[in-house]
C-alpha cells in the first residue's frame, strides 16, 4: 500500500520540528501557510510534489504511487468531505491540520482520531511559520478493522442495554442537556421511596423482598439524590425532600406503588 512508502520512509530523522501551539493565544493563517511545510517534508521523503492539481490541494507521486494531501485550517465536514472524494483516485489521502489547540490528549482530539481512522485517512499535523515550520505524521490511512472497534465496544454496548432494561419508561427528551435525567439508578430510588410511603420505615434486607434489587443498600448508604434518612441502627425512613421530587413523576410512582399492592400481606 501506498501509506507504507510513506511508514518507511525514516520519519524520526527527516521530519521537521516537533508542533507546539500557543496556550491560549488566536493564531490567524491561511491554507496556504500549511503548503510550505507539508510540500518540504514530500519532497524531502523523495515525492514529486505539485499542487492544485485537478482540485487536490497537494499530491505526491513516486513512482506509480500516488499520495494526495488536502489543506485546512480547521477540522470540519469539508474536510472529510473532500478527503473521501480523493480516496476514488489516490493510493492514500492525508488530511493536514494545525495541531489542535487542546492537545492530542483531548475529547475533541480523540473524536477527531476516531473518525479520521473510521474513514481510512492519514493525519498530518503543521507548525506554520517562517521561523520553526514543521509536520508530524499522526498516523496514516490504514484499513479500518470493524470487528475489532466492535470487541472493544461490547462492555459499553452491554452497560446500554442493562440500563434501557432497566428503565420502566422514558421520562426523558433526546438532545437534552443541563438537565436531570431519569435513568435507570434513579428509578430504582423511586421504588425504592414507594416502599417508604407504603410500609413506612424499613431495613435493606426489607426492601430487598420487596424486590428493590442488590443495589439497594448502596442506594441507601450513598443517599446520592438525598431522599432517605437513617433513623436507627438498620432502618431507613423518607424525607419530604423524596416525597416533592416523586410529585413530578405521577406514573412512576402510580406503576410502583401497583406493584406493592401485589405483594402478600405477610411478606415480611
Amino acid at each position: 500500500m501506498a501509506a507504507d512508502t510513506m511508514k518507511n520512509c525514516e520519519i524520526a530523522r527527516h521530519r521537521l520540528p516537533a508542533i507546539t501551539w500557543p496556550g491560549s493565544k488566536e493564531v490567524n493563517m491561511l491554507e496556504t501557510d500549511l503548503y510550505k511545510p507539508v510540500y518540504d517534508y514530500l519532497v524531502h521523503q523523495g515525492y514529486s510534489v505539485h499542487s492544485e492539481v485537478k482540485n487536490c490541494d497537494i499530491t505526491a507521486i513516486k513512482g506509480e504511487e500516488l499520495i494526495v494531501v488536502e489543506l485546512k485550517t480547521s477540522f470540519n465536514l469539508k474536510l472529510l468531505a473532500q478527503g473521501a472524494k480523493r480516496q476514488r483516485i489516490a493510493d492514500s489521502v492525508y488530511v493536514a491540520i494545525p495541531a489542535p489547540k487542546g492537545g492530542k490528549r483531548s475529547a475533541g482530539w480523540r473524536d477527531m482520531y476516531l473518525l479520521l481512522r473510521r474513514l481510512e485517512l492519514g493525519l498530518i499535523l503543521v507548525t506554520p511559520g517562517e521561523e520553526n515550520p514543521g509536520v508530524e505524521i499522526a498516523f496514516h490511512p490504514n484499513t479500518f478493522d470493524r470487528l475489532k472497534s466492535a470487541n472493544s465496544g461490547k462492555k459499553h454496548r452491554n452497560h446500554i442495554i442493562r440500563e434501557v432494561e432497566a428503565r420502566y419508561a422514558n421520562y426523558n427528551v433526546g438532545g437534552s442537556s443541563k438537565r436531570k435525567l431519569m435513568t435507570a439508578y434513579r428509578e430504582n430510588s423511586v421504588f425504592v421511596a414507594c416502599c417508604f410511603l407504603k410500609y413506612g420505615p424499613l431495613s435493606p434486607a426489607q426492601l430487598k423482598k420487596l424486590g428493590t434489587g442488590v443495589k439497594t443498600p448502596s442506594i441507601l448508604s450513598k443517599n446520592f439524590y438525598g431522599w432517605f434518612e437513617k433513623i436507627s441502627k438498620g432502618i431507613y425512613s423518607l424525607n419530604p425532600q423524596a416525597e416533592e421530587f416523586l410529585q413530578g413523576y405521577p406514573e412512576l410512582v402510580s406503576h410502583y406503588m401497583e406493584k406493592l399492592d401485589q405483594q402478600p400481606a405477610d411478606i415480611f
